[in-house]
């Protein structure tokens, strides 16, 4: 039996090639997308899946107002939730960011870019297996490394790491530990020491100092409403309360006033992709990019069902008399619904075969968008790809069986089957689909484009272009002191400034599109902003084209602008709901500070956000600025920027940091890679939106091909009777512009709905107009007809007597 199944499988391939080949592609380029989404998926749900305390794990993230949420804690409440509540099994402090330092052994150096400062309880929280010593030891105290298995491979070849000697920032460091990062986690560090004691103590007492990471253990992961409640009551004790009583004001009316700090807790197995905060050290995963992504590619993958189906149901008419004669002979429907299973069987294997080379090809490109180093491998994901074949086999296979299985042996021996109307609403409700869907996406990534488009032409309010951003490492140390610092970064500016071609330099604590660094709150009277801090040198602002609405620059001349003065920005003007803030003196941090100055607002953090209120201070008038201080910004002039940037460099790596490599960038270049991820979405949404066309249009062939094949001899008989070409083109195009127009008007409300929902994540976004829909119509119906057209001119040019003198 399966023998002949088989030749009746060839017979037909090689009697219908082009719809064949078309199908098997059609099938491939949906499987193929949706193995890349598979891929995706599983890439970022296995981050943190491998560790055993996923769920007992918690982050403390606080909310600081409505929209602002920090994944930093303050000193002292470690210990206090430690002491009050007893659901808390332990907790570890962690650095916000992975410091990049040179580690020396013996003369070697080696840079790590991924150096974590934690406390001993880390490999607790994160049990990565030791292949050198152990997690217990790890960090026994300040004086304690752990390193990668790959680090200590660059460090001591094939020797043992532990017990060795290496130095670190200056400090000479025990190898206690070597551990495999050979697992994805939102906390991947090359090396970890415990310098995190040491930086807690200095702050232990300074409540509203929110500067590392928190993470508590909990005995019973059911327990994190009583933790949050134990957390929220000691923020109440330690901060509110107190400075409710300096404000001379009830605590209530403290809260209503200034607000509170509310914390939550994010259990270790949704920090990657749901955290409400910046995360960890490592980079959040886009959700959303992940959820659009998997969507549209399950869509996609129903359209080539559908394609598929259309087809088989359309193609079937033309087996019409083959289940006729097996039915007459005694094949049951069981016999039949067998074989077109079969036959789909066939084809579904050959398109996952393309559909992985296709994959296998193209992952390289893939995987140099998503950032990621994604392979075709794993156990997960072959059984994923087993449940997805079976699922298309069952989708795709038995709706044409059974509507084959159901022919009419009499209607079909008579030779009147051809004729018959069976099953054409079904395969017109399918083309309909598939011009619904072609419609979302033309429509969708018009708007998409416009998003896009809009914020590449949005005013900055600054101007970086020829701006140099040069990588500045700062210095670090018990011993170092601030105005060490200052002096530091004061004799670097000077011999910069004698480089040939160099006009301008300026550090600055801040990165276009990374936003600020830190956030502290200042009053006002009866008003409370949290401000973004943003410490500067002379010069930066005016450097950067930033524009002055009110009052002056920081400038040198004036001694009090490296005490005491500031400006802020348009955004903080509103809040502070002054007609004329020059010279109005504010309580920052305790400090009392004077706004000397109003800047117009300018895109400091991701364009997809809000302008936040910024603080903008001489970064010498708040010593602790001085360490923030990690990019040096230069101007040159244009026509000799490749000498003055190769002077710059042999400077920089002879007199100030050889150990460091040279790291430069453009600073409009820079702002740019801030919003890649939204430019991300928009390549992605036009080649799906490719993709999809090119699906549709095959089906549109394909039934087109079938539709007007039906309908040979009406157009040979017409033909005959004088009816003229675009007569008959006409006539066979109507109802496919139809379907368009049908197709068309059922995606206008998911297209608007979703891709409004879409707009909602930027403070800044157009306005859906009606052009993207005529656009997307137009461009619909054009490339409708252009198939259709096309298939029928073909049509009415074929030979008359062909289909005349048939039976």
């Amino acid at each position: 039996m399966i023998q002949n199944y088989i030749r009746i499988f060839i017979y037909h391939i090689k009697n219908n090639k082009l719809f064949s080949i078309l199908n098997v592609l059609g099938l491939s380029i949906g499987i193929a997308g949706l193995i890349f989404a598979i891929l995706y998926w599983n890439d970022e749900h296995s981050y943190d899946d491998w560790n055993p305390n996923k769920e007992n794990v918690f982050l403390v993230a606080n909310q600081m107002d409505p929209k602002t949420f920090w994944a930093s804690s303050s000193a002292p409440i470690g210990s206090a939730i430690k002491n009050v509540s007893p659901e808390v099994d332990s907790y570890c402090y962690v650095n916000g960011n992975y410091d990049d330092e040179i580690i020396h052994f013996n003369g070697k150096k080696v840079q790590s870019d991924k150096v974590l400062v934690a406390q001993k309880s880390f490999f607790d929280f994160f049990p990565y297996q030791f292949i050198e010593g152990n997690a217990k030891t790890g960090l026994a105290d300040s004086n304690s490394i752990c390193l990668s298995e790959n680090l200590a491979a660059q460090l001591f070849g094939n020797e043992t790491a532990l017990g060795k000697k290496i130095v670190l920032k200056d400090q000479i460091m025990i190898v206690r530990g070597v551990y495999k990062l050979d697992k994805k986690s939102i906390v991947n560090p090359s090396c970890v020491v415990n310098f995190m004691d040491s930086k807690i103590k200095n702050t232990i007492q300074q409540w509203g100092n929110f500067q590392f990471v928190l993470l508590l253990k909990l005995k019973n992961p059911a327990d994190a409403v009583l933790v949050t409640k134990s957390l929220s009551k000691i923020y109440y004790d330690n901060m509110t309360a107190p400075r409710a009583k300096f404000q001379g004001l009830t605590p209530e009316e403290f809260i209503k006033k200034f607000g509170e700090v509310k914390p939550h807790l994010e259990p270790l197995s949704s920090i990657r992709l749901h955290t409400k905060t910046g995360g960890l050290v490592e980079v959040n995963g886009n959700y959303q990019l992940l959820l659009i992504f998997v969507g549209l590619s399950i869509l996609i993958l129903i359209l080539s069902i559908v394609n598929y189906v259309n087809s088989a149901t359309a193609n079937a008419i033309k087996r019409a008399k083959e289940i006729g004669v097996r039915k007459v002979i005694g094949a049951s429907k069981a016999n039949i619904v067998q074989q077109f299973i079969f036959e789909t069987t066939i084809i579904l294997l050959f398109s996952i075969l393309i559909s992985l080379v296709i994959v296998e090809i193209s992952i390289p490109y893939y995987n140099v968008f998503l950032e990621k180093t994604l392979v075709l491998k794993g156990g997960q994901f072959y059984l994923q790809l087993a449940v997805i074949f079976i699922i298309i086999v069952l989708a795709a296979g038995i709706l044409p069986a059974v509507y084959v299985s159901n022919f009419e042996v009499l209607k079909v021996l008579r030779g009147n089957f051809m004729r018959s109307k069976n099953g054409v609403w079904l395969r017109n409700g399918m083309l309909i689909f598939q011009f619904a869907v072609a419609a979302f996406f033309i429509v969708g990534s018009y708007i998409v484009n416009e998003q896009i488009d809009y914020m590449n032409s949005k005013e900055l309010g600054f101007n970086g272009n020829q701006v140099l951003n040069i990588s500045y490492r700062n210095i670090y140390g018990e011993k170092i002191t601030d105005e060490m610092r200052f002096k530091k970064y004061t004799s670097i500016k000077n011999q910069l400034l004698h480089i040939k071609g160099v006009k301008q330099v300026a550090g600055g604590g801040f990165v276009m599109g990374n936003g600020a660094k830190s956030v502290i709150s200042y009053h006002h009277k009866d008003i409370n902003i949290d401000g973004n801090n943003v410490p500067v040198d002379f010069g930066l602002l005016e450097m950067m084209k930033i524009k002055l609405v009110k009052g002056r620059y920081l400038q040198p001349e004036y001694s009090q602008d490296t005490i005491n003065s500031m400006l802020i920005n348009e955004t903080a003007l509103k809040l502070l709901n002054e007609k004329d803030p020059i010279g109005k003196k504010i309580n920052w941090d305790g400090k009392e500070v004077i706004i000397v100055g109003v800047v117009k607002d300018f895109d400091i953090g991701n364009p997809g956000e809000a302008i936040p209120p910024l603080s903008i201070f001489h970064f010498k008038s708040i010593p602790w600025f001085n360490s923030l201080v990690n990019n040096i910004y230069v101007t040159a002039d244009p026509k000799t920027m490749q000498q003055t940037i190769a002077s710059i460099e042999n400077v920089w790596t002879k007199k100030i940091d050889s150990d460091y490599p040279f790291e430069y960038d453009f600073v409009d270049k820079e702002y740019k890679r801030s919003y890649s991820a939204y430019v991300k979405q928009k390549n992605l949404f036009s080649l799906l939106n490719i993709i999809v066309v090119v699906i549709a249009l095959i089906g549109l062939f394909a039934l087109a091909s079938y539709s007007i094949e039906r309908r040979m001899k009406e157009i040979a008989i017409r033909k005959t009777l004088g009816a003229e070409t675009m007569i008959l083109l006409k006539e066979l195009c109507k109802q496919y512009i139809l379907f368009s127009i049908v197709g068309f008007f059922i995606a206008l409300f998911p297209v608007y709905y979703l891709l409004n929902k879409w707009l909602e994540n930027f403070a800044y976004r157009i306005s859906i107009s009606i052009s993207p829909f005529i656009i997307g119509f137009t461009v619909l119906l054009v490339l409708t007809l252009s198939v259709v057209l096309s298939r029928a001119y073909q049509a009415t040019k074929g030979d008359v007597l062909k289909y005349l003198k048939y039976e």
